[in-house]
C-alpha cells in the first residue's frame, strides 16, 4: 500500500516543546512513519523561545521531517498571529509546501501562533484539527479564568488582561467558526472536552479519540528499589494548575509514606518554598523515560491533583501502562478515564485524599485488583494499537462522508492498521 503524505502543524513541537500535547503530537507522528507513511510536522520555534524555552538537544532521527519555522523578528510574527489569527510571515512558505508536497491529510494540533484558525484556508486535502487543549473556545487555552478560578462563563477580555496578553478581536467576529467548517473532522481528546467545547459554543461536532501509548512489557521493568520508604509519587509539569500545592497539606497528617516529585516548571521554586523543611517531600526533577516508568513501578500510587480542566490527563495512562493505580482529582476528564478502567480512586477534599492514600496503602488485595484493572484498561483502550486503528476508522468514516474517496478507500483497507 502507498504511503500517505501527511503534513502536520502545531505551535509547539520536541524539542521546542514544554508539555504533554507536544509529545503527544510526536507519538502520532512516530506511529505514523513507523506505519510507513510520510510525516512532515511544521511547528514554530519562536513561540517557545520567546516563552523563556531553552534549546535542547535534537535526539536521534526518527523518520518525522521536523520544519521548524524562525522569522527575523520572531516576536512579531508570534504577535501578528496571535492578533490577526492568520498566518502572516511563514503565509508564503505554507503555502509552497503544501504545493510541493501535495499532502493526503492536512493534520492541524495546537495552531495558535503556528498560524491561528486562518491556516485552516490552506490546501485542498482532507483536513483534520485535533483540539489537545480548550484553545479553540478559550484564548489562554486552559479554562482557567483570571487565573485564579475554573471557568463557568466568558470573561475573555477582562481574563486575557489578567494574564497579560493581547486580546484577540477576530474571536468576536466569527473567524473561528468558518475556519472549523473547513475542517472534515474535528477531534475532542476526551467526552468531558467533548461537552465543554459545546458548553463554551464550538458548533462543529467532535469525535473522541484519545491519547495512546506504545506498549511495554512491564515484566522487565524493575521497581525503583532507591527510596527506603514507601512513596506516592507526582509526574508533571510543576504549575499551579496541576494542584500539587493542595498535597502538601495532606502529607503533613500521613507519616506513612514519601511524596516523590518528577518534573519541572515556572511553579517549581514557590513550591519548594512551601515544602520547604518537609522530610517527606522530595523534587527529584526531570527523569528518562526508562527512569520515569521504575519509579512508576514502584510506586503506591499516582497523585493526579489538577485544579484545572484537562483535556485528557496522559499521565494516567502512563501510570495504568505500568501497572500503576491512580489517586485523581474528581475533576474534567479524570473521572471517565478513572472510572473506565477501575484503576484508581478519585478525591475532591483532603479528608478524601487522605482515605484514598490509606487503602492504597493499606488494602493489598484492593490496590492489586485495580493495579491489574489498570494494566487491562490501557491494553484495551489506550495502547498504540488500538487507538491507531481507531483513528484510521474515524479518518476513512469523515473522508468518505465529505468526498475524499481515494483516501477513504486506502484508510479502510487499513492503511493506519498493524503494529509498529
Amino acid at each position: 500500500m502507498a504511503a500517505l503524505k501527511i503534513l502536520m502543524f502545531t505551535t509547539f513541537y520536541p524539542p521546542y516543546s514544554f508539555g504533554g500535547d507536544a509529545v503527544g503530537v510526536q507519538r502520532m507522528a512516530r506511529a505514523l512513519v513507523a506505519r510507513g507513511h510520510q510525516v512532515t510536522v511544521v511547528h514554530d520555534e519562536d513561540s517557545y523561545l520567546i516563552l523563556g524555552g531553552k534549546v535542547q538537544a535534537e535526539g536521534v532521527p526518527d523518520g518525522v521531517r521536523r520544519v521548524g519555522l524562525r522569522a527575523k523578528n520572531g516576536f512579531l510574527s508570534n504577535l501578528l498571529t496571535q492578533q490577526t489569527g492568520r498566518p502572516t510571515v511563514h503565509a508564503g512558505r505554507f503555502r509552497r509546501l503544501i504545493d510541493e508536497m501535495a499532502p493526503d491529510i492536512i493534520w492541524y494540533n495546537n495552531t495558535s501562533l503556528v498560524g491561528g484558525p486562518g491556516l485552516l484556508a490552506y490546501g485542498d486535502a482532507f483536513k483534520v484539527y485535533e483540539a489537545h487543549e480548550h484553545w479553540l473556545v478559550c484564548p489562554t487555552h486552559v479554562l482557567w479564568r483570571h487565573g485564579r478560578e475554573l471557568c463557568d462563563k466568558r470573561e475573555c477580555l477582562k481574563c486575557v488582561l489578567t494574564y497579560r496578553r493581547p486580546p484577540q478581536l477576530w474571536r468576536y467576529g466569527g473567524l473561528m467558526g468558518r475556519m472549523l467548517d473547513k475542517a472534515d473532522l474535528v477531534i475532542a481528546k476526551s467526552e468531558f472536552s467533548r461537552r465543554k467545547h459545546a458548553e463554551f459554543g464550538l458548533k462543529p461536532e467532535m469525535q473522541v479519540l484519545p491519547y495512546f501509548l506504545p506498549d511495554l512489557d512491564i515484566g522487565r521493568v524493575a521497581p525503583f528499589a532507591g527510596h527506603p520508604r514507601p512513596y506516592f509519587l507526582f509526574v508533571g509539569r510543576l504549575e499551579k494548575i496541576k494542584g500539587l500545592q493542595d498535597v502538601f497539606p495532606a502529607m503533613d497528617k500521613y507519616p506513612d509514606a514519601d511524596l516523590l516529585i518528577l518534573g519541572d516548571g515556572d511553579y517549581a521554586e514557590e513550591l519548594k518554598r512551601q515544602a520547604a523543611g518537609h522530610p517527606r517531600i522530595q523534587f527529584l526533577g526531570r527523569k528518562s523515560p526508562d527512569e520515569l516508568n521504575a519509579y512508576y513501578r514502584g510506586a503506591l500510587a499516582l497523585i493526579v491533583p489538577s485544579v484545572c480542566y484537562e483535556t485528557f490527563g496522559i499521565i494516567l495512562i502512563e501510570s495504568f501502562r505500568l501497572g500503576t493505580p491512580v489517586i485523581a482529582r474528581r475533576l474534567g476528564p479524570f473521572p471517565e478515564i478513572v472510572e473506565t478502567a477501575g484503576g484508581g480512586l478519585l478525591f475532591e477534599t483532603e479528608a478524601e485524599l487522605l482515605a484514598a492514600m490509606t487503602r492504597m496503602q493499606s488494602d493489598a488485595a484492593g490496590r492489586a485488583s485495580m493495579a491489574a484493572a489498570a494494566r487491562g484498561a490501557f491494553e484495551e483502550y489506550w495502547r498504540e494499537d488500538r487507538v491507531i486503528a481507531a483513528f484510521g476508522a474515524a479518518f476513512a468514516q469523515a473522508a468518505r462522508a465529505r468526498g475524499h474517496l481515494d483516501l477513504a478507500e486506502r484508510l479502510e483497507a487499513g492503511a493506519f492498521e498493524g503494529s509498529a
